[in-house]
């Protein structure tokens, strides 16, 4: 592939198709003020649009098995001690928690096998197993003025997601895959994992979950540089 030919990205793409960039004739990525003011209304349709139905499951076969993920970090693969390791669930709760891996694999167990699907142009059918999200959230007794999640990482990664889309029924925090105990390079001990958006959403090395009544300024660490928010599929 030629330098010309990877001007415009997938990556990139989505970044104008969310709204927020736009390119001069070199390909040099501009910040559009247009796009940031329609970006509240994606955002609005996006939320707008999810439904709290099931994504069929897929089920393995003869030609379809189970793939690998390609492995993409913020900065590297962090040292998490599993021991001293705790899940902290803080916010508009009426319950902050902080859960071991053993508090976590206490709670009823979800298994899926769903598609990743990578804004880079790739997918993976994949088994997750852990818990949903909704039985954390649940727990923790989300306050009615709540709207909100984010999730901070042990790499630095920090993403946030509607309350809707993280307590989706498939919406799982992982500790399983492909029926094996998730690899640290793809997010161990706990990572998101969902059918519902694109990979970049979906957060490795899961430490903390915040529970807001309003976006920060800072809403994820690709959608800062443009990308779309909601990102659905």
């Amino acid at each position: 592939m030629s330098t010309e030919d990877k001007k415009f990205t997938r990556r990139q793409i989505l970044r104008w198709v969310g709204g927020g960039l736009l390119f001069n004739a070199t390909g040099t990525v501009l910040y559009d003020p247009i796009g940031r003011l329609i970006r509240p209304v994606n955002d609005r349709l996006g939320e707008a649009m999810l439904s709290q139905r099931l994504i069929p499951e897929i089920e393995l076969g003869d030609h379809v098995d189970l793939g690998k993920l390609i492995v993409n970090s913020f900065d590297g693969t962090p040292k998490i001690d599993l021991a001293n390791f705790r899940l902290q669930v803080t916010g508009q709760v009426n319950k902050p928690l902080r859960l071991s891996m053993d508090d976590i694999r206490r709670l009823p167990y979800e298994s899926q096998i769903t598609q990743h699907v990578c804004v880079e142009g790739w997918a993976a059918i994949v088994q997750w197993g852990g818990v949903k999200l909704s039985d954390i959230l649940q727990i923790a007794g989300v306050k009615p003025t709540a709207r909100y999640v984010y999730f901070t990482s042990a790499d630095g990664y920090y993403e946030s997601w509607d309350l809707a889309s993280a307590q989706h029924p498939q919406t799982l925090l992982a500790y399983q895959k492909n029926d094996a105990p998730l690899p640290p390079e793809n997010g161990a001990p706990l990572r998101l994992a969902s059918p519902i958006k694109l990979g970049y959403k979906l957060s490795k090395w899961v430490t903390a979950v915040t529970v807001t009544d309003q976006l920060m300024t800072k809403r994820g660490y690709w959608e800062d540089q443009g990308y779309d928010w909601f990102a659905s599929i």
